[in-house]
């Protein structure tokens, strides 16, 4: 660049400086042959992080929603956990009583499991539990062999339980039903329980928290029912949800 340009250049900076309070001056020019240095892209603290891959096989205890799940979820509590391998049971759509997974879907080996609070010890002097107390909450699960199938599966769990959103005033009842979506295949759909002396209207009473409820799961191939019988509202039922399904 010759001389004189430079200087014409050197003035318009200066004189737009004075105008501005910044003086800008001409970049200057790369050598030959060079290229710019790349930035370094900015990734988050998560972008490393990859979501949780569906599951598939057969379900086992590790599946299962553990009681330092609950303690997670604000319950206090010792809890005691007892595992069987069955049909198993869970509150069916009539909103009294239950039915198993066997009379539902045919399925006889699903993976039982109730957490509950341990009892007083019994008197025969031995100071374990005679029986348990009040219930946390009871998980049942299986493989349904498929992601197809687990989905109708779930589905068809899930539209049982949705008659129980209403019923007659002073009856308990299910609120609203809340999804809960942690990646491709790995969802649930939860809704809240609500006592009768709070159902005047025969549906869930708008603004006020529930009192545990009753989740449908579906992971990959897997599927389930999680009843929560302990006093959980919104956030720590979705919690406790979100836990579940993620494990299962």
């Amino acid at each position: 660049m010759r001389t004189r340009t430079i200087a014409v250049i050197l003035t318009a900076a200066i004189g737009l400086g004075l105008l501005t309070g910044r003086f800008v001056l001409p970049a200057r020019s790369a050598p030959a042959g060079s290229s710019p240095t790349p930035v370094a892209a900015a990734s988050s603290p998560g972008a490393r992080s990859s979501a949780p891959k569906p599951s598939s096989g057969p379900v086992t205890n590790r599946h299962l929603v553990t009681g330092a799940d609950f303690r997670k979820a604000g319950v206090t509590q010792r809890i005691q956990v007892r595992d069987r391998v069955g049909d198993g049971n869970y509150a069916n759509a009539v909103c009294s009583g239950e039915k198993t997974l066997g009379e539902t879907l045919g399925s006889y080996d699903a993976h039982f499991r109730e957490l509950e609070t341990p009892a007083d010890p019994g008197d025969d002097g031995s100071g374990t539990a005679a029986n348990t107390g009040p219930g946390i909450a009871r998980e049942v699960a299986d493989d349904a062999g498929s992601r197809a199938l687990a989905r109708n599966y779930a589905q068809r769990l899930l539209l049982e339980e949705v008659p129980c959103q209403s019923a007659v005033p002073t009856h308990w009842v299910y609120g609203p039903t809340h999804t809960v979506d942690v990646a491709a295949d790995i969802t649930a759909s939860w809704m809240g329980t609500y006592d009768g002396d709070l159902n005047s209207t025969g549906t869930a009473p708008r603004g006020k928290e529930p009192c545990g409820g009753i989740a449908v799961l579906r992971n990959g191939s897997h599927y389930g029912v999680l009843e929560v019988d302990t006093c959980l509202g919104t956030a720590a039922m979705t919690r406790i949800v979100r836990t579940a399904v993620t494990r299962l």
